[in-house]
């Protein structure tokens, strides 16, 4: 069984072993090949117990009986499951079995474990219970529920090194205005980056810039065009945005006209009328003899590709300008990075080294004047064709995801590189690791550390998909300002709480941003979502509002109650007796399993869905009456009948602050304390 050398540790499994031997267990069993970490997890203690009673009774390996085990979703089917076919012991049917281990297992820890066909359910006695888990979460504070040994090389050896983690994420296209459509990518890897960091990884946050490409090129003869250096100081992002939407539209007119020339040209033919033809071929020329905005984009980029300064001029300043306001937006929404790279950041070298093995190896070919892999023929029919450079020369984006993942290699050394790309780009993704895969060494043991999150899309509130190009994004600065304005509309209802918060509009800026992430967070990754401002405003329901409100709520609750942390050691749980708080004592204990399982499964919701599963038990607390006293409020701190009950009213409900406290910063929420 792992535990760690720290002081702080040593001191959890001290009271660890004071609580068992209060039972009547002189210590835990030993548990061989099994990662328990009891210090780090409480649940750890009850299944060192049921591993060690279900192998005297069974003869099943420690390992195997682990694996069987399993957390529950719903506290009304235990606060653990064994399934017993899961044993996969022969000669003995599982229901008879289950009834065997039901009959042979006693514990002080356990009430009698129940029976549901072959599942066998373990409910923990909530006094033991309590006296693990309530002092635990104040002794541990912010690092409870979080396990840094996940991290080590040796998760077993908290002196093992640190593995080290890369995500990229974010990665928006410069001198493009950050919009709804953004913020998946961003609060996905930024969760993701905190996950790590409290799972005791080394951790750094990588923003690929989309810097590079014809559209730069696009870009700069718009702004020739429609540019204002005064707007471009004013607001840099938002300006090049509606150059960047005036000189496409432009693009497509351009491209409109030609066609209409062209079908004209076919009618009047078809009449033969000479003169009219004539005409139209002259203004048809015209426009040939005149570069398109197209033609004109791409011979910019190619002297951005072949390093002309004067071509680059320009689009450094709007790299940089895009870089200050995005550092802006990213701070509202907690989000920082270790390190801007981009397309535009890739060596050369890099590319053409990974051209040469490429073209040595037999992976790409040349088509039409142009490079391609065909991953057909190389076992991967689905993938199809892709190109890797084009006739000019110029590289395509792949052959810079390419030349990128070994240059990050050498630089960082990573254990693990998560990439968060939409699933728009899943193809892509496949076809990019498939080559690294195809090259071999060094290239194929580096794609092997390498993992793709993929997510579904933000639309707009009608469900439409947004474009930058057509000019119908939905700017995130401006949601965020909307719906702030909304909640600091809402606060100024209450005008004595109004008067009790420090900074109204910044605490109005926190409520706006939970609302927009909890919405984000509200399904599983792979789904997309429309952007509903009405929704996720809203106080009523699972949203960043109410959880808010929730957390300001405990720490009303502290304020008033004035009792002092330090009398929380002496804290006598046995006087906390009502149903509601029992299954909010179970439902604490149940934190660091649910981080676990978030840490396996890298989806945010199962956080969400703890957690308002956790406030609803607060809530039911505060509503909860005995009914045979004159209705007492049997777990109201202000109305509690004696001042030890009063302490451990607070102790619990402090601890249940903490909890919530720490996953709503875990999914990069501010809890606000007063609202």
């Amino acid at each position: 069984m792992a535990t760690s050398q720290s002081q702080s540790s040593a001191l959890d499994v001290e009271h660890i072993t004071s609580q068992l031997q209060n039972v009547g267990i002189s210590d835990l069993p030993k548990i061989e090949g099994v990662p328990l970490y009891v210090e780090h997890n409480p649940v750890d203690i009850y299944r060192a117990v049921i591993i060690d009673h279900v192998h005297r009774i069974t003869g099943v390996e420690h390992p195997i009986i682990n694996n069987a085990v399993q957390w529950t979703q719903d506290l009304k089917n235990g606060d653990l499951m064994l399934p017993v076919p899961a044993l996969r012991l022969k000669g003995k049917k599982p229901d008879e079995l289950a009834k065997e281990i039901v009959e042979k297992f006693d514990s002080p820890l356990f009430e009698t474990p129940t029976i549901e066909k072959t599942f066998v359910r373990f409910f923990f006695k909530v006094g033991p219970l309590a006296n693990f888990v309530i002092p635990t979460i104040h002794k541990q504070t912010s690092g409870y529920g979080f396990n840094s040994n996940l991290g080590r090389e040796d998760p077993s050896n908290p002196q093992s090194r640190k593995k080290k983690v890369i995500v990229e994420y974010s990665s928006p296209n410069i001198a493009k205005e950050f919009h709804t459509g953004h913020l998946r990518s961003t609060i996905i890897g930024g969760f993701l980056i905190k996950m790590y960091r409290l799972a005791g990884w080394e951790t750094l946050s990588m923003n690929y810039l989309g810097d590079w490409g014809k559209q730069y090129g696009v870009l700069s003869e718009g702004f020739e065009k429609y540019g204002s250096e005064q707007e471009l100081e004013n607001d840099p992002v938002k300006h090049l945005n509606d150059v960047y939407v005036k000189i496409n539209r432009d693009n497509s007119e351009e491209q409109k006209t030609a066609k209409e020339l062209t079908e004209a040209k076919d009618k009047l033919e078809k009449a033969e009328l000479q003169e009219a033809i004539s005409k139209l071929e002259a203004e048809q020329q015209r426009l040939i003899d005149l570069p398109s905005i197209d033609e004109k984009a791409r011979r910019f980029f190619k002297r951005m590709s072949d390093g002309d300064p004067e071509a680059l001029k320009n689009y450094a300043r709007f790299r940089q300008l895009s870089i200050d306001a995005y550092i802006k937006m990213y701070a509202r929404l907690n989000i920082t990075f270790d390190e801007y790279s981009g397309e535009s950041t890739v060596k050369e070298e890099d590319m053409e080294k990974a051209a040469t093995v490429l073209s040595e190896k037999g992976i790409s070919e040349e088509s039409k004047g142009a490079i391609i892999v065909d991953l057909a023929k190389h076992g991967a029919p689905t993938l199809g064709k892709t190109l890797v450079k084009k006739r000019d020369g110029t590289s395509l984006y792949l052959t810079r995801d390419i030349a990128a993942n070994y240059e990050r290699y050498e630089k960082h050394k990573f254990d693990l590189m998560v990439y968060v790309i939409a699933n728009q780009q899943d193809v892509h993704v496949k076809q990019f690791f498939k080559i690294l895969e195809l090259m071999g060494s060094p290239y194929s043991e580096v794609v092997a550390k390498c993992q793709h999150v993929s997510f579904g899309m933000v639309k707009d509130p009608k469900g439409q998909t947004m474009s930058t190009r057509k000019g119908t994004v939905v700017s995130l600065a401006d949601s965020l300002d909307s719906c702030k304005d909304f909640m600091h509309d809402v606060m100024r209802k209450n005008k004595e709480k109004y008067e009790q918060v420090a900074d109204p509009e910044g605490t109005a800026d926190i409520l706006a941003i939970s609302s927009i992430m909890v919405q984000d967070y509200s399904g599983k990754m792979i789904n997309g979502y429309n952007f509903d401002m009405e929704k996720m405003t809203s106080f009523e329901g699972d949203t960043g509002p109410y959880l808010q409100y929730s957390h300001a709520r405990l720490c009303s609750m502290k304020r008033k109650a004035d009792v002092p942390e330090s009398a929380f050691a002496t804290a006598d749980f046995s006087l906390i007796t009502a149903k509601e708080g029992v299954q909010l004592i179970r439902s604490l204990a149940q934190w660091p399993d649910v981080f676990l399982n978030t840490y396996k499964t890298n989806e945010p919701i199962t956080v969400l869905v703890y957690l308002f599963k956790m406030t609803h038990l607060l809530s039911s607390c505060y509503d909860a009456l005995d009914r045979s006293n004159g209705n007492a409020k049997t777990l109201s701190v202000m109305y509690a009948e004696s001042p030890e009950k009063k302490i451990a009213l607070m102790a619990m409900y402090e601890a249940a602050r903490i909890v919530l406290n720490n996953g709503m910063k875990l999914l990069g929420l501010s809890p606000v304390e007063r609202m």
